[in-house]
């Protein structure tokens, strides 16, 4: 047995007195469900680097703390301004896990609530999707949140609704000073020819080792167009462990978002599945790791149905000792003939402590299909620092200019709107706040923590 896996005492003790008493416990195929994955999760364990999945990253430092379930707080509003949110669309808040609904903000006329109050009103109409797509066999994360889910986001979007604000979830981890977990699990699920934007953000109030392992379901019916982002902006000593898992019917148009700016150990998993012939999927994500941070990206695209078409894209930017992971693996199934999918990893190392790994992966079972990958590793363009500085622009600036211009590809591909100059503003700020940047192309190391702390 590895040491990945023999760390699950504290989980051991936590799981009997939370079943007994979580959300919808007296539900029972919710709590067979919730049993299943915790048996499932203490006979795998961890994942270590010995499974393919997990080559690139070593989850020990998490299986070696005795995490225990954090507590619900409500902080003050004064410390909220950070992920205030423009507009009039829903805005639900999480503190540590748990709905907060003196923070939050409902929209009339629209189904969003938390997943605790779903389970209380209506438990059976959750039992259609619930569960039914998230792997808990494949992923001891999945399988760890599904065991500790009783609560996150519930959204509901009726057959041809269109909802034109985006809808804002924010999980907010608080300051502890001992190790504190939290499973949110959101289940959203748009009906045949909606159209609708979530935008999930992850943000931290204070130090301390915390973990937030989140999964999120996301049904898509036919002929919807469906747009999901991922904002993770935590501190650096905090783990985030995030699951989207999208389930696409026939015709469906959904696009994921991933930005990654924070976090000491981060892992960001999406597996859409094109189930429904003439599906279309965008996949398109940038992070950004300074310091010692570790950000790691696995995508697994599964075509099961004809003429289906996705794209992925992905950036990353690394300084310091950082070290990023972009694992791509597209699956054609057998069925799936005239698919078209491309897969596509660009990464700037700024110096020469920082480390990319990257495996973009086909696995083709059809013999009617076009499919392409590639990734690219290099450093900032000599010639084009050149031409902006003899145009009068300071170095430091120069390299500014050259990174936002590299991050604002990932931003290109939104489409327009509050969610997407929510993400433009957070990149734009945070790529300026950095003090300091590598000096010359050839990789000299710069010292980058302060201004890392600064900004976290």
């Amino acid at each position: 047995m590895t040491t990945a896996t023999k760390n699950l005492d504290s989980y051991l003790d936590i799981f009997p007195a939370f079943e007994t008493s979580a959300a919808g416990h007296n539900v029972p195929w919710l709590r067979k469900m919730r049993a299943n994955a915790f048996s499932r999760f203490c006979e795998t364990g961890f994942p270590t680097t010995h499974d393919e999945d997990w080559r690139f990253t070593n989850v020990s430092a998490i299986a070696r703390m005795p995490f225990r379930l954090a507590h619900k707080q409500v902080p003050a509003k004064s410390e909220l301004e950070a992920v205030h949110f423009d507009g009039n669309g829903a805005q639900l808040f999480f503190v540590n896990g748990h709905f907060t609904p003196e923070l939050s903000h409902m929209r009339q006329g629209l189904r969003v609530c938390s997943l605790r109050e779903q389970l209380a009103k209506d438990p059976e109409s959750l039992r259609p999707h619930f569960g039914s797509y998230l792997d808990v066999q494949r992923d001891p994360f999945s399988a760890l949140n599904t065991a500790f889910a009783e609560d996150g986001a519930y959204i509901h979007v009726r057959r041809g609704m269109a909802v034109e604000e985006p809808i804002h979830l924010v999980f907010i981890s608080t300051a502890s000073d001992q190790p504190m977990m939290s499973h949110p699990r959101n289940l959203l699920v748009f009906e045949d020819e909606s159209e609708a934007t979530v935008v999930e953000e992850y943000v931290s109030l204070g130090g301390g080792p915390v973990l937030c392992n989140s999964a999120t379901e996301l049904i898509a019916g036919e002929n919807a167009t469906i747009s999901h982002y991922m904002i993770e902006r935590e501190h650096r000593e905090a783990f985030n462990v995030s699951t989207l898992r999208i389930q696409q019917g026939r015709s469906a148009n959904v696009a994921s978002h991933s930005v990654l700016l924070g976090g000491g150990l981060v892992r960001n998993n999406v597996h859409p599945v094109l189930a429904g012939e003439g599906g279309e999927c965008l996949i398109n994500g940038l992070f950004v790791g300074y310091g010692r941070q570790h950000l790691d990206n696995y995508m697994h695209v599964e075509h099961a149905s004809p003429h289906c078409s996705s794209r992925q894209f992905y950036n990353g930017i690394l300084d310091g000792h950082a070290h990023g992971v972009f694992h791509g693996r597209i699956v054609v199934h057998k069925d799936a003939q005239k698919t078209d999918a491309k897969q596509t990893n660009r990464n700037l190392l700024l110096s020469d402590d920082a480390q990319i790994d990257t495996k973009p992966q086909l696995e083709i079972y059809a013999d009617d299909v076009k499919c392409t990958h590639g990734a690219t590793i290099g450093q900032i363009d000599e010639i084009a620092l050149f031409y902006l500085q003899s145009r009068g622009i300071d170095e430091p600036s120069a390299r500014r200019l050259l990174l936002l211009a590299f991050a604002s590809e990932c931003v290109g591909r939104m489409k327009a709107g509050a969610a997407r100059n929510r993400v433009e503003h957070l990149i734009h700020d945070y790529l300026l706040s950095l003090e300091h940047l590598p000096g010359q192309s050839t990789g000299r190391r710069i010292e980058t923590e302060r201004s890392l702390e600064e900004v976290g």
